[in-house]
């Protein structure tokens, strides 16, 4: 089979000579700068991509997909807005829901938290609760037993266990002939649950919705309804669509809209972090450049003589294109195979490593997700690749150009 010239030479180039070794020495250098740098950044594109999924995963088993509450002020008839919301097919969960700051006191240790009045009935409807309960039940949340459920970190904190009791200090006060006094009462621990989610372990208890509505006096009134949709990735849509049909006296809000600055901080931290790696593989592919510098200027006599047989500037011009460009391509391609190897078992070496070395990389009284979770994304492993060609591409042109420039006359005149 016979190659197209350029290829032929091109090719021919990469085998090493016996006085060329360091040419070829730095040829793989460039290689492997490139097969590690494309390693690195799919791999790492993995790990953050895992970590968006899990973070986004547990946000979405407790945050509301919309919530509809009163525009400064509690739903009095959340009955009637319930009726008219549940037209709309993509809600497949509704439950009303009373939130209310206060702090929680046992056994001399106080600790601030979030309180939310559920109706366990409905409450399945939107949440996981009971399926994330490790100690007691939900269904122990009844009216006027005054039970209630906290998270794993918050009672541990606390020190508290299922049978005990706990003060629970509301935010709203009362006035009393002494003074204005917070209001207070005491609550039994019936569950506790663990959502793998630091602040919500922390910082969230769950009471049934008529005792903290007699609690803070509310009445029948309810701070708003949780609704729970057929695709959480359609909340924004749904919640326009609300917004039209309630009108201006109720606010509609969904999770992309509440976790917005959260989930921006991390699509600019990737974007970020693409950036850096990416000069990894620039610097590796603009060893190329040095590379192919140097072997145009060991390679003068062959292309003079090239020149004076009848190839074109453009043939020696592509002939150095080809040598860079292959170079390029198969770092590329071994540093894709090695990050999708990576990226596909990442879930699995991360905790051999650790063992191996007896370390904990995420303690999880530190972060929120304390694992290292790696979703592989078919359009990263594209545009890694794409960028890190192009890049080798780009590093060829200037030596390739220069090559093509040489003058027969000049270069054999010595020879």
């Amino acid at each position: 089979m016979i190659r197209p010239l350029e290829l032929f030479i091109g090719l021919r180039y990469i085998r090493a000579e016996r006085r060329t070794n360091f040419i070829s020495f730095i040829t793989l250098t460039s290689l492997l700068g490139i097969v590690i740098g494309v390693w690195a950044l799919i791999s790492v594109l993995s790990v953050m991509n895992g970590f968006e999924r899990e973070l986004r995963s547990r946000i979405l088993n407790v945050a509301s997909h919309v919530r509809v509450t009163g525009d400064n002020t509690l739903i009095s008839n959340w009955e009637k807005i319930s009726d008219a919301i549940s037209v709309v097919p993509e809600i497949t969960g509704q439950a009303p829901y009373i939130l209310s700051h206060g702090m929680l006191k046992h056994d001399g240790l106080v600790n601030a938290v979030l309180v939310r009045g559920i109706d366990p009935e409905v409450e399945v409807n939107v949440s996981p609760f009971a399926s994330n309960i490790i100690a007691g039940s939900v269904d122990d949340l009844r009216e006027k037993e005054f039970g209630i459920v906290l998270g794993e970190d918050l009672a541990a904190g606390l020190g508290a266990e299922v049978g005990d009791k706990v003060t629970v200090i509301g935010a709203r006060s009362r006035s009393t002939p002494i003074g204005v006094l917070p209001r207070i009462k005491r609550f039994t621990v019936v569950g506790i649950f663990n959502l793998n989610f630091y602040e919500f372990d922390n910082g969230l208890a769950l009471v049934h919705i008529k005792d903290l509505a007699s609690l803070q006096k509310f009445g029948d009134n309810v701070t708003g309804i949780r609704l729970k949709l057929e695709d959480a990735f359609e909340a924004r849509s749904i919640s326009r669509q609300l917004r039209e049909m309630l009108g201006s006296d109720f606010r509609v809000r969904d999770w992309t809209i509440e976790y917005s600055n959260l989930f921006a901080a991390l699509k600019i931290e990737r974007r970020v972090m693409f950036i850096i790696l990416l000069l990894i593989v620039a610097v590796a592919a603009f060893n190329i450049v040095s590379t192919l510098v140097m072997l145009v200027a060991d390679k003068r006599s062959d292309i003079a003589v090239l020149l004076t047989i009848g190839v074109t500037p453009k043939s020696i011009m592509a002939i150095f294109i080809l040598h860079g460009a292959v170079i390029g391509f198969v770092g590329t391609v071994l540093g894709v195979v090695a990050g999708v190897i990576t990226g596909m078992n990442l879930e699995t070496l991360i905790p051999w490593v650790e063992e191996l070395f007896n370390t904990e990389f995420f303690p999880d009284e530190i972060y929120v997700i304390s694992k290292f979770p790696a979703e592989l994304r078919q359009v990263d492993v594209i545009r890694v690749a794409a960028a890190s060609t192009i890049l080798s591409l780009l590093a060829t042109i200037y030596p390739a150009y220069r090559a093509s420039k040489t003058q027969p006359v000049e270069a054999l005149r010595y020879e």
